[in-house]
This record gives structure tokens, C-alpha cells and sequence, in this order.
């Protein structure tokens, strides 16, 4: 199946009647965003058993890890927006100085208009959907270009939307980078990016043209910190179970390991025995094994095998796109596994010896999008010493769970936030606004500022 470029005449079309709809006032006011969003919510469970069917022919991804990793992700997100909705819109009283009396502040929020959405292949609909909950709940109208690599699911994406939105209101439209690359042309109030970050510097070049404000989910290298003093039986389950997550193609999976090298045999052994405790003898069998996307990235990945010595796995079957998860030794710190992010099943493992190295070989590296320490004695320590737009102790994967914390990158692996009440904040203008009485004027802000000796203490 493939997916036919929408013309570009269309998605003009498209821009300016969202913007129009979007001028009219129809999508400002609050009984108008929550029937959306409940409508949103009931278009969702219509469409789940498509949707899943699709990512099972797209990625083969079971049913059970299609709903945990993408439908209820999207769900928790309605459900959140529409709990706390109201009170997002309500003005926000702030105190004044001295200064300024009689004057009243307040803080207000406003739509910031027509929404673009770039989605990835990896985790298609909650990448594209996610984003999408914040710009109904700010007021937006909404523009969604969902991966071309993922077409059964783009096309039922395209059905969802079409079935369940006005396109004026929220529209898709299905291409290439050719299609990308015409939509980034346009001018739009907000663009929502996931995808490398090499893509996001095209996607920022082309934003500034037009001083659109952006924001980008990237990526990176999401080192994986095991201390000696570390559980090593729950931290080889845990870790075994990010990286096998739609088979390690997830921007927040544990992209390498940094193991003491006291423990590091005893880990190894322990995720040899989770890795099979999870998915079998033979991963190939398991439904709930992904496939890689497509042979392109399946040539990149076995390609990185030849840079270490492999310890566990290595099977692979191109015709499938099936690469077994793969546990690499022997790596040197520049070979390209250790340079690129993996975006596969590839554990690479690096061992060190004191705590501040560690620390060191994370710091010396591109801020990542998400850190994991197992451990107890440097728990605190490695939060203070490192940055990453993420992180989770004892645990990997999961604060992307949670759709009352935010998530999003720093440096290179991103910049703004959303989930919860970070995502209506990411189509939303915090407006500031000072009202004044008229009741009565008090001279003393006037020329020729006779009193400014005592307006002066006041400043």
C-alpha cells in the first residue's frame, strides 16, 4: 500500500479556510472545545479496533501494546483536558506592586490559531493525536500530516479524522517530504514537530521565515546508568522492556548502557534471561515482537553489528524487517552505534568504574530526551550533575505515561513541552493584562514628575 501526496492546491485551500473558521470566533469558547474533545474521545474508541489492526499490518505490533503505547496514552490526554479545561481558561488574578495602584493583572489565554502537526512513523497515533488534543483544548484549528511509512495506519488516520471533524476545523493530509516540505512554506500559528533532529533544524529554518513559534520532539542518545549498588534482576526486566518496545524504535528508549563494571557480567546475564522471560527462545515467533519499519532502516541497524561483538541476539531476516533484541560488546565510544541514535533492538554496553565517569561519558555527549539510573547511592547525584528533557530512577519508559508531568527535550533533543496542561499551553498565548480605574488619576507617573523623590522609593 502507498500513500498518494495530497495536491498542493488543496492544502492551500485547506490553510485558508482553518484560518477563516479560525477568524470567525467559532472555536474560542469553552462549550464549543469541550463538545470537541468529546467527540474526539468517542471517535477513539470507533476507530480502535482499526487503528490497531492497521499498526499490526504497519509495525506488527500487538493489540495489547497498540493500546498501551498509543490509544490510552491519547485517551488519558482527553480525559485530562476535559477534567481540567475550564479552569485553564479561567483568567488568572496577579498581584500588583505598590507601584502601579490603582491598576488590577491578570493573566488570560488565548488560541494562537492554525496548528500545523508533523508526526513520525514509530508511534503514529499517538504522536499525531496527542498534539492534536492540546490544539482542540486551546482553541486551535489544526492541520495533521501523519508518516507516509506507516500507510495502513496514515489511511485509517485519514478516515478517523474526515469521519469525526469539519475540515475547516481539523483536516489531514497524507505525502512525502515533498508534501512536508510545501506545508512548511505556508505560514501557520504554531508547528508541532516530532521526528530526528536533523529534521528539526528544516523544520526551525523554515519557521523562522515566518517567526512561527515550534515546537520539537526529537531525540537522541537516552543513555541507561546501571550502579553496582543497582537491583540487577528488576533492572534487566525494566531495561529489557523499553528496549523492546516497538522493538527499541522509540525516541525515548534506553539507547545504551553504562554499567559499573563490578556488576556489569551479573547484568548482562540477568537481561539474557529477561529478554527471553519476555518474548521467548525465538522473538521472531512472539506477537508482540515489532518489525522494523522498512529495509532502509533494517540495512542501518545490521550494519551497526559489525561495530562490537555481539553477546545475545543478532538474528535477522530482512524480508521481515525482523532483528532479534541484541546485546553488543566490545564498542568503541566512536564507533557510529555510539555516535547515532540506534532506533532499533541494539543494546550497546559500555562499562565504567567510578560514578563521576559515568557522569562524564553522559555530559561530554548532546543532552539527551531521556536518562535512566538504577541505583541507590547516586540517585540524587546524577539528577544534579546531568540534563535531559526526561528522566526516570529504577525505571525507563514511563514518564512519558504520566499526562500530568510534561514532556519534551532540551538542546538538541528538543525544545517545549506538552501532555496535560503543558499541551494547552503549546497552542496557547499567555496574554498579559493590566486594567485600570478611571475613578480617580493620580498625578504622580506625570511630567514634570514633581514628586520624584518619593515616586523614587517606591521603584
Amino acid at each position: 500500500m502507498t500513500i498518494t501526496n495530497t495536491p498542493h492546491a488543496q492544502i492551500l485551500q485547506l490553510i485558508e479556510s482553518q484560518r477563516a473558521y479560525f477568524r470567525s470566533g467559532a472555536t474560542r469558547s469553552y462549550a464549543f472545545r469541550r463538545a470537541q474533545l468529546k467527540r474526539f474521545e468517542q471517535a477513539l474508541r470507533k476507530w480502535e479496533q482499526p487503528l490497531a489492526e492497521a499498526l499490526w499490518q504497519d509495525l506488527h505490533k500487538s493489540y495489547e501494546e497498540a493500546y498501551m503505547t498509543e490509544l490510552s496514552i491519547v485517551m488519558g490526554e482527553i480525559k485530562n483536558h476535559l477534567k481540567h479545561l475550564k479552569g485553564w481558561m479561567r483568567p488568572k488574578g496577579v498581584c500588583s506592586p505598590l507601584k502601579m495602584f490603582p491598576s488590577t493583572s491578570r493573566t488570560m489565554t488565548e488560541p494562537l490559531g492554525c496548528g500545523l502537526i508533523i508526526a513520525p512513523w514509530n508511534y503514529p497515533v499517538q504522536l499525531l493525536l496527542n498534539p492534536l488534543v492540546g490544539a482542540i483544548s486551546a482553541g486551535c484549528t489544526a492541520i495533521l500530516k501523519p508518516s507516509p511509512y506507516v500507510p495502513h495506519t496514515s489511511k485509517v488516520l485519514e478516515e478517523l479524522i474526515r469521519d469525526t471533524f469539519d475540515e475547516q476545523y481539523v483536516a489531514l493530509v497524507q505525502g512525502n517530504r515533498e508534501v512536508n516540505s510545501q506545508l512548511l512554506a505556508e505560514r501557520f500559528d504554531r508547528i508541532f514537530f516530532t521526528g530526528s533532529p536533523e529534521l528539526g533544524e528544516r523544520v526551525m529554518m523554515a519557521a523562522a521565515k515566518h517567526l512561527t513559534p515550534v515546537v520539537l520532539e526529537l531525540g537522541g542518545k537516552s543513555p541507561c546508568i546501571v550502579d553496582r549498588d543497582a537491583d540487577l534482576q528488576v533492572a534487566a526486566r525494566r531495561i529489557a522492556w523499553g528496549k523492546s518496545l516497538n522493538a527499541g524504535q522509540t525516541c525515548i528508549a534506553p539507547d545504551y548502557l553504562l554499567v559499573h563494571e563490578e556488576v556489569r557480567e551479573a547484568l548482562l546475564s540477568e537481561l539474557e534471561k529477561a529478554f527471553r522471560n519476555l518474548l521467548g527462545e525465538d522473538p521472531r515467533e512472539s506477537r508482540h515482537f515489532v518489525r522494523i519499519v522498512n529495509e532502509r532502516a533494517f540495512d542501518r541497524l545490521t550494519s551497526y553489528l559489525e561495530e562490537g561483538t555481539v553477546r545475545f541476539g543478532g538474528a535477522m531476516n530482512r524480508d521481515e524487517r525482523y532483528l532479534s533484541p541484541t546485546i553488543l560488546e566490545q564498542v568503541s565510544p566512536t564507533a557510529s552505534v555510539m555516535q547515532e541514535e540506534i532506533f532499533g533492538p541494539i543494546l550497546p554496553v559500555v562499562s565504567f568504574r567510578e560514578f563521576e565517569e559515568a557522569v562524564r561519558f553522559v555530559t561530554d555527549r548532546e543532552k539527551p530526551l531521556a536518562l535512566y539510573f538504577f541505583g541507590k547511592e547516586h540517585r540524587r547525584a546524577i539528577l544534579e550533575q546531568t540534563s535531559s528533557g526526561g528522566a526516570c530512577i529504577n525505571d525507563t519508559i514511563l514518564h512519558i505515561a504520566n499526562e500530568r508531568i510534561p514532556f519534551g527535550g532540551v538542546g538538541r533533543s528538543g525544545m517545549g513541552h506538552y501532555h496535560g496542561y503543558d499541551s494547552y499551553l503549546a497552542f496557547s498565548h499567555r496574554r498579559s493584562v493590566v486594567e485600570t480605574t478611571t475613578r480617580f488619576d493620580l498625578p504622580l507617573r506625570y511630567m514634570p514628575y514633581s514628586l520624584f523623590r518619593w515616586i523614587k522609593g517606591l521603584l
